[in-house]
């Protein structure tokens, strides 16, 4: 008669009673996490140009991180909660070097208090996680939910911490620090302000755009970590760092003195005139294009829609005019134009303002 060995025996039993690594569950911590973000819809709707995005609630009182995109730029920009109220937004600053973006959801009218948040700050001090560490990712990718339901959910690992070399079209990314690159599929529409979280829940970054690495021309899958900074420079040689953080504490963009901001900036000429701004919000289309100027040499035409110019969005003629301020004659800037159902790139090098007739 044989032996059997006890021990054997009883671990033999408690691995098959313990679900293995593979099969743990994750839905208390996506319970958790999907009541600190909410679903954006905006600007978009046209080929190419998703509608809706994601955002994380970063404060009670309801203001939103998510990633700067055309989706803001609009007058009637709307957050759904993750239970199912509907609030719109404005947008409270944009820093266009962090590819970030603050929102405030709720007015005089509509006040919220009480809202489920992550505390940026605390996240911010983590050290952070080694390559390797399992992670998960939440977003509106495709627009999968409306409402009260839940965002997606997907497990990964880090597969690398390394820096930003991607490109949206032919734009360089805004952002050219380092990232969390991820072994998921994350950036996809819509997951743009999403966030990756460690397996227990806890702030990791956001989830950038869609992004071709420009080393190796393939899709980058990755997120921007929550303790974010880059040097802005201030011209004159200076520079200021701001951070994520700075954004989210002071709810506004750092300003400089105005003797320390470049006045050299500006005066390229183009040659595109805009349509009337009867509003607030016209968006940019363009009403004429002036004979033998640089937007009439580079193809422009009447009832075009500028989109982006050098990668950031643009969608109203205010924001158009303060974006091309920074230009000056001889540079060349990268317009994404809508034509039709079409996005279009034209490159315009920008000439010399014509002089006055006497």
């Amino acid at each position: 008669m044989k032996r059997i060995h006890l021990t054997g025996v009883l671990l033999v039993a408690l691995a098959c009673a313990a679900p293995s690594r593979a099969d743990e569950s994750f839905a208390a911590v996506s319970e958790l996490v999907n009541g600190k973000l909410v679903k954006l819809f905006g600007s978009g709707g046209i080929r190419g140009l998703a509608s809706y995005g994601t955002g994380v609630v970063v404060s009670p009182d309801g203001y939103i991180l998510t990633i700067q995109s055309h989706i803001l730029e609009t007058p009637d920009l709307r957050v759904h909660l993750a239970d199912g109220t509907r609030y719109h937004a404005r947008v409270v600053a944009m820093e266009p070097e962090l590819d970030v973006a603050l929102l405030k959801i709720g007015n005089d009218k509509e006040k919220v208090e009480d809202l489920s948040y992550f505390d940026v700050v605390e996240a911010a001090k983590r050290p952070l996680p080694e390559t390797g560490s399992g992670v998960l990712a939440f977003s509106n990718l495709y627009q999968i939910a409306t409402r009260d339901d839940p965002l997606s959910v997907q497990r990964g690992v880090i597969a690398s911490y390394s820096k930003l070399y991607g490109k949206m079209g032919i734009f360089d990314a805004a952002y050219t620090g380092n990232v969390f690159v991820v072994d998921a599929i994350t950036n996809n529409p819509g997951a743009a302000g999403g966030v990756v979280t460690s397996r227990k829940g806890e702030l990791l970054g956001l989830i950038g755009k869609e992004l071709r690495n420009e080393l190796t021309q393939t899709w980058v899958n990755y997120a921007i970590p929550i303790n974010a900074k880059v040097d802005v420079p201030l011209g004159n040689g200076q520079t200021v760092t701001v951070s994520i953080v700075d954004l989210v504490q002071k709810k506004e963009l750092y300003q400089p003195p105005k003797s320390n901001r470049d006045k050299g900036k500006g005066g390229g000429f183009s040659g595109i005139v805009l349509v009337a701004n009867p509003v607030e919000h016209t968006p940019p289309y363009i009403e004429e294009i002036l004979p033998n100027s640089p937007a009439a040499k580079a193809g422009l035409k009447p009832d075009d829609l500028i989109v982006y110019v050098d990668g950031l969005p643009v969608g109203s003629i205010q924001t158009f005019k303060e974006v091309m301020d920074r230009y000056r004659p001889g540079m060349e800037i990268k317009l994404e134009i809508r034509r039709g159902d079409k996005l279009t790139t034209m490159p315009i090098t920008l000439g010399e303002p014509p002089r006055k007739k006497q």
